[in-house]
């Protein structure tokens, strides 16, 4: 027998039982279908009609032990969506265990923060050998003394799937420590009391809160702010009494409008509890003497329709960072006995290429942070003499910004350090003689090279001719001939600059030859506050089109090509994703799209779904005819199109607070009926986590490494 006839005969049975086993696959495990029922709203004249309406639930029917019907069908969907998912993605599971014990692997197991002075107390956390939670502790006078262990909350997370421990305060006479639980994902919080003296957890317990207290001098008094369980929104401040129950708390402070958030804090000097509000263009406050906690809250200043700034206290002035008359905000200052606005005197002036963030202020120095040609920069100013520099990090892609300063009477500033290639570094700089002395950087178990990768600073020109920022680092060897793999995210709204910072998680791409670059797209504030201001309402459309004029840059430039170009977003992120792939899917190969807000106008027109009054003046109010005709134009959900997609990988948390999962469903639904490709579309639906995953310091990474795995093997790369 003629050896080449046996080879194409063993040929053709391979190939025929390929066929089959696939279609043996397809029929065990079909393409999820959900159906389609008719929701229509009418507005400004339009039939709005929504055939996956049904697949949104309230918060209780969620919650609920017996299921009712329409609960089941939704629960029925998300789990042929899982199951799907981890039919399509089977032969990756080895490949996603060895990533994720890669990259935990890199994670020094018994860590510890660096520890800062406070009210005579060293304040540290400290992580133990393969324990998913930090240990929160403390010393007296000395880092030499014996530890005490405030809360460890590897105790606390015991039999919960998810847990949530934040808003640690600890009480002027170092006594009692406020913290906060979440054991569901909704980030509304249980304050508990611990006496740190005897270790008892105290009967004051304060259900429905935002998680953080602000303690008044007495050390019996404190303020916090409570959460509307439908909305999510912060409604009012209390007053808690210790020993009292949370009946018998008392309102001091309700906030009538729902498109603000509100909080309480004590200020840095201690001599202040302050209230704040803030919505996406206004902010105002209340204060009252932390003496005084019985007392009345007093304005600062009146409420404004377009003014936004931030309060410091220092002596006997409040420092004053604020957008009157300042796009890109000024300081000012005024005394603590005069606040109206009014009384407010310049400190430094307002800067069109410059936008001022924050202020550290110290006895003899003041720390600017500021974000100067796209970079955050530190600018230390001595009060004695006026004389100012800024500092020099030696990076051309880096991130820097203070930390925590608690100390008025020292030269001394703690400050953050990191890249794309640097990890992050805990550093104390002495403003007189501008020495740094390197506290600590995050140790990479097995090693970490700096040297090794290459990072870069390029611009991509928008096609309104904007120059856009792309951060970009790669191995070195990397060849720019356009057969790179390259992963591009982006964020973009907001006002939220995602800077370019360490990631070890990272070196699971880098090290497998990809290539990670961020799009500093407008919606941020990479330029100061136009870049924002450019980048939302009626210019959102600006945030989506850089992102695809950053892509075509990459491929012009050779990085990479559309069957090389990965991009992922989430949260408003997701929506960017949601957007892009609608205008340009041909330009990607993959996309990673997670908890996304993709649902805009039906989510913009509910006043009950958590946050959305909040974020009009973000995206528009639908009810108002131009911003709603605005919102259509780039609604990923009510844009999806009879065309080809590129390969996705959609994930959610059935329990999120921040983007709804109906919103991922209700898309992944839609883009299944209607896409024309045969390109994989799975969703990954976590039942026991919300907006930021699962919680714990190993757990999550879980979903990065099926992230990872999903690109991995639509690149072609197998381990």
């Amino acid at each position: 027998m003629n050896r080449n006839f046996l080879f194409s005969v063993i040929i053709g049975i391979a190939v025929v039982m390929m066929v089959i086993n696939r279609q043996k696959e397809e029929t065990v495990m079909k393409t999820p279908v959900a159906e389609k029922i008719p929701h229509k709203t009418t507005i400004h004249g339009y039939d709005l009609v929504d055939n996956y309406h049904w697949m949104r639930l309230t918060d209780k029917q969620k919650l609920a032990k017996d299921p009712d019907a329409q609960t089941q069908k939704v629960m029925d969907n998300l789990k042929a969506e899982n199951a799907y998912k981890e039919a399509k993605l089977k032969h990756t599971e080895q490949f996603q265990g060895k990533l994720f014990d890669e990259i935990v692997g890199r994670i020094k197991k018994d860590d510890e923060s660096v520890p800062y002075l406070d009210n005579g107390y060293w304040y540290y956390t400290r992580y133990e050998e393969d324990k998913e939670y930090p240990i929160y502790c403390r010393k007296k006078g000395s880092l030499d003394n014996a530890e005490e262990i405030m809360i460890n909350v590897n105790e606390w997370a015991e039999g919960h799937d998810y847990f949530s421990l934040t808003g640690l305060s600890v009480s002027p006479n170092n006594r009692l420590l406020v913290f906060s639980v979440d054991t569901l994902s909704r980030r509304i919080y249980t304050i508990n009391v611990k006496d740190l003296e005897t270790g008892e957890i105290l009967k004051d317990k304060i259900r429905g809160t935002e998680g953080y207290a602000a303690w008044a001098n007495d050390s019996e008094t404190f303020f916090y702010t409570t959460k509307n369980e439908v909305t999510l929104l912060s409604d009012h401040i209390n007053r808690h009494k210790m020993s009292t129950p949370q009946a018998e708390d008392v309102r001091v402070y309700t906030e009538t409008d729902n498109s603000f958030y509100i909080g309480v804090y004590r200020s840095k000097s201690d001599k202040y509890i302050i209230i704040y509000n803030s919505s996406t263009l206004a902010s105002d406050y209340y204060v009252l003497e932390a003496d005084n906690p019985e007392g009345k809250f007093h304005s600062f200043s009146s409420r404004e329709k377009e003014h936004e700034y931030s309060i410091e206290h220092y002596k006997d002035k409040f420092y004053i960072v604020t957008n009157w008359g300042a796009t890109n905000f000024r300081l000012m200052e005024t005394p603590d006995g005069a606040t109206s606005k009014e009384n407010w005197t310049e400190v430094i002036a307002h800067g069109d290429d410059v936008l001022l963030s924050n202020i550290e202020v110290f006895a003899n120095h003041m720390v600017l942070s500021e974000r100067k040609d796209g970079l955050r920069q530190l600018r230390i100013i001595d009060q004695r003499s006026g004389n100012e520099h800024y500092m020099d990090f030696g990076e051309d892609v880096y991130a820097a910004y203070t930390l925590t300063n608690l100390n008025f009477d020292t030269n001394i500033l703690r400050y953050g350090f990191t890249s794309l290639k640097t990890p992050f570094s805990t550093i104390d700089y002495n403003m007189d003689t501008r020495e740094s002395t390197l506290l600590k950087q995050t140790e990479v178990v097995g090693g970490h090279n700096p040297g090794a990768y290459t990072t870069e600073r390029l611009f991509a020109t928008a096609r309104d001719g904007k120059k856009v920022p792309i951060s970009i680092i790669y191995k070195k060897g990397f060849k720019q001939n356009g057969e790179g793999n390259l992963l591009q995210y982006g964020y973009g709204s907001y006002g939220a600059t995602v800077d370019p910072s360490f990631s070890s998680t990272r070196l699971s791409l880098l090290d497998r030859g990809f290539a990670f670059a961020i799009a500093h797209v407008r919606g941020s504030q990479t330029y100061g506050r136009p870049w924002y201001e450019d980048g939302k309402m009626f210019n959102k459309m600006n945030t989506f089109t850089d992102f695809v004029d950053c892509s075509k840059y990459l491929i012009q430039k050779k990085y990479t090509s559309a069957n090389h170009l990965f991009a992922m977003g989430g949260s408003a992120g997701g929506l960017l994703m949601g957007a892009v792939l609608n205008l340009a899917p041909e330009v990607y190969k993959g996309v990673l799209v997670s908890v996304p807000f993709v649902d805009v106008v039906n989510t913009m027109l509910d006043e009950t779904i958590p946050l959305t009054s909040n974020e009009w003046d973000e995206w528009g109010d639908p009810r108002e005819k131009n911003e709603f005709d605005y919102m259509m134009t780039y609604s990923p959900y009510d844009n999806v199109e009879v065309k080809d997609y590129p390969n996705m990988l959609v994930t959610t948390g059935y329990f999120d607070s921040q983007v709804q999962y109906w919103e991922p469903q209700k898309w992944v639904a839609k883009l299944r009926d209607m896409k024309t490709d045969y390109n994989l579309l799975v969703f990954h639906i976590n039942m026991e986590a919300g907006h930021g995953g699962k919680s714990g310091r190993f757990r999550r990474y879980r979903e990065v490494a099926l992230e990872y795995a999903f690109m991995f093997d639509i690149a072609g790369i197998k381990r």
